[in-house]
């Protein structure tokens, strides 16, 4: 599933192109996808809208449009599920088969794509008022991540997924961090010390800001249907074969860990996969 730093890359893919770009015309082909809004809602919000920005918040997409002598901007939500995909494709390209969602933009048609419909593009946008501070917000400090956890007495792995404790970080990017800041998953979030605690902080940050500068460097094929290592986009064409992603733990269960040799080791939480190094994340 596509985790916080796919998003901002895909978001930085995107903005560009959606740019003063206008919705001629909308294609609704998987209304479940638009949920609450019904498709005569959608079409009749966006068709004629231009987009005028797009941002992240945690995992979620949020596209800011205006339509023609509005006098506000309104918000598109967009959460890319399990196996979703958005781009922008040649008006003559056949519609994928999964095509759910399509906006005539006039040579370029913009497509969001889902194979099983997990994902969101709509008008509500209660999803992203729920979350919790983004990793860099200026008020998310060590101190107040330690005080947030200290009201849980989950284990840590667990807590790091509430997208109300800090947005946007998925299964594969808790086991890293957790890793880089030699903690054990299963320890409970509330007996965290201080400096266990900052240097989670300080990790989560550094994982996630890795992987979006990882995936910003890279051509990236945004409309292709099989991952590329840790990233769920295709490699474009021409992208050397030396490119390689930097997984300390994630999905190496068996594989010797890179600091100590030990072989990382893989639970289940909360029916999510954990990989972990036993001897350098002691419980």
């Amino acid at each position: 599933m596509p985790e916080l730093p796919e998003v901002e890359v895909l978001a930085r893919h995107l903005r560009p192109l959606l740019a003063g770009k206008t919705i001629r015309e909308v294609q609704v082909r998987r209304p479940k996808v638009l949920w609450p809004t019904t498709p005569a809602q959608f079409k009749a919000k966006l068709t004629g809208a231009k987009f005028l920005g797009l941002a992240r918040r945690g995992k979620y997409l949020l596209f800011e449009l205006r339509l023609p002598d509005a006098q506000k901007n309104f918000f598109l939500l967009g959460h890319l599920g399990m196996t979703g995909r958005m781009y922008l494709a040649p008006k003559r390209d056949p519609l994928p088969k999964h095509a759910a969602v399509v906006l005539h933009l006039g040579a370029k048609n913009f497509i969001y794509e889902d194979t099983r419909y997990f994902g969101r593009l709509t008008l509500k946008l209660s999803a992203a008022e729920k979350l919790g501070p983004e990793p860099w917000d200026k008020n998310f400090t060590g101190e107040v991540f330690l005080k947030r956890l200290k009201t849980s007495r989950q284990p840590v792995k667990v807590k790091l997924l509430n997208q109300a404790l800090v947005a946007g970080v998925g299964n594969i990017y808790a086991s890293e961090a957790l890793f880089r800041a030699g903690i054990s998953p299963r320890q409970p979030a509330n007996r965290l010390t201080g400096a266990q605690a900052q240097r989670l902080w300080l990790a989560v940050r550094e994982v996630l800001q890795a992987a979006i500068d990882c995936g910003s460097t890279i051509p990236l094929n945004f409309s292709a249907r099989k991952s590329d290592g840790l990233f769920y986009y295709g490699r474009a064409a021409g992208v050397p074969d030396y490119y390689t992603e930097r997984l300390r733990v994630y999905d190496r269960a068996g594989q010797p860990c890179e600091k100590c040799a030990t072989p990382i080791r893989r639970i289940v939480q909360a029916a999510r996969s954990t990989f972990f190094c036993p001897h350098c994340q002691k419980d």
